[in-house]
C-alpha cells in the first residue's frame, strides 16, 4: 500500500476528525503577534481608519483575540476560520494572521540525481515532482541534490482565492514568517510546535505543523512588520525616567508598552515577518502604499 503524501497526512494530523486544531487551543502552543500584544491589533485597526475601511475580516481567526482588540477601536470584524468556507465577496480590511503557514502544502527533496522527490509521510522518497508542482519549483524554489522545500501552489492558491473575492476599496493582508527567492532555507522549513516548544513534524496529530511561506510568490507588495508597524505608530521608545519621578504609573504603563513593541518590532523574531498585501484599485494601492511606508 502506497504511503500517503506529507501533504496529505500534514493536512490530516491538523484538521482530521481527530486533529490537532480539533482538540487544542493554538494559543496554548505558540505565541504570536497578537498575543504578545494588543499594540498589533490596534495597529491593524489604525490602517483600516486611515483607509476609511469600518470592517475587518479576521481570517484564521482561532481564539478570536485580534478581534477582540478591532472592536474595541470601533470596528465591525467577521470572524473565519481555516476550513470554513468563504464568502463570495470580502470587504474592508481581510487579514491572514500567521494562516498560510498552517496551509499544508507538498514537501520535496532533491535526489543524487539532482530531481525533486515528493515526501511521503515518514518523510522517505517518493515519486518525482512533475506538473504544476516541478513547475512552482523550477519558477519559484530551484534546488539541487540534498535540498528540500515547500511547494507553496496551496497557499498561493488559497490567498488568490481570498484577492478574488476583495470588493473595491478593500485591502487584503497576509502576514506570516516567510522567505524571498534569494534567501531559501536550503533545507526546507517544516517543524512542529507542541507546549511552547519546537519539536519534531510528527503527522499523527500531536502537535502543531508549519513551515515557513514563500512570501513572493503570493503576489502583492512585500513590507516587514517591523517596518509597517512603525509606520502606524508603534515604538520601542522608553519613557523618560523623569517620567517616573511624577507619573509613575504612567511611566510604568509607557515602559511596559515599549517592551510589547520591542517584541513586535525585534528584527531577528516578529518584526522579520513579511506583510503580503494587495488592493484591487489604484487608489487604495496609493493609500496603502503610503499607510505602511515609513
Amino acid at each position: 500500500m502506497t504511503s500517503a503524501t506529507f501533504r496529505t497526512a500534514w493536512y490530516d494530523a491538523l484538521y482530521g476528525p481527530e486533529g490537532f486544531y480539533r482538540r487544542e487551543r493554538p494559543a496554548a502552543h505558540f505565541r504570536t503577534s497578537v498575543h504578545a500584544s494588543p499594540l498589533f491589533g490596534q495597529a491593524l485597526a489604525r490602517l483600516a481608519h486611515r483607509l476609511d475601511l469600518h470592517e475587518v475580516v479576521d481570517l484564521g481567526a482561532g481564539s478570536g483575540e485580534l478581534g477582540e482588540v478591532l472592536r474595541a477601536e470601533g470596528l465591525s470584524v467577521l470572524d473565519i476560520e481555516l476550513g470554513d468556507e468563504l464568502p463570495d465577496a470580502l470587504a474592508g480590511l481581510v487579514v491572514a494572521n500567521e494562516l498560510l503557514d498552517n496551509v499544508p502544502c507538498e514537501v520535496v527533496e532533491w535526489d543524487d540525481d539532482g530531481a525533486p522527490r515528493q515526501l511521503l509521510s515518514d518523510l522517505s522518497p517518493g515519486p518525482v515532482v512533475e506538473g504544476n508542482d516541478r513547475e512552482w519549483l523550477e519558477r519559484w524554489w530551484p534546488g539541487e541534490a540534498g535540498d528540500r522545500a515547500e511547494v507553496g501552489i496551496t497557499r498561493d492558491e488559497f490567498w488568490a482565492s481570498v484577492v478574488s473575492r476583495l470588493t473595491p476599496g478593500s485591502l487584503a493582508v497576509a502576514i506570516d514568517y516567510g522567505h524571498l527567492k534569494s534567501d531559501r532555507p536550503g533545507y526546507g522549513t517544516v517543524t512542529g510546535f507542541r507546549n511552547g516548544r519546537e519539536c519534531d513534524p510528527v503527522p499523527d496529530g500531536s502537535c502543531d505543523i508549519t513551515a515557513h511561506v514563500a512570501l513572493d510568490s503570493l503576489g502583492g507588495s512585500i513590507v516587514r512588520q517591523r517596518d509597517a508597524l512603525r509606520s502606524l505608530g508603534v515604538s520601542a521608545t522608553r519613557p523618560s525616567l523623569d517620567l517616573a519621578q511624577t507619573e509613575p504609573l504612567r511611566y510604568l504603563s509607557e515602559l511596559s508598552s515599549a517592551g510589547e513593541a520591542a517584541e513586535l518590532l525585534a528584527p531577528s523574531g516578529l518584526g522579520a515577518f513579511g506583510w503580503v498585501w494587495t488592493a484591487t484599485d489604484a487608489d487604495t494601492v496609493r493609500r496603502a502604499s503610503r499607510a505602511l511606508s515609513a
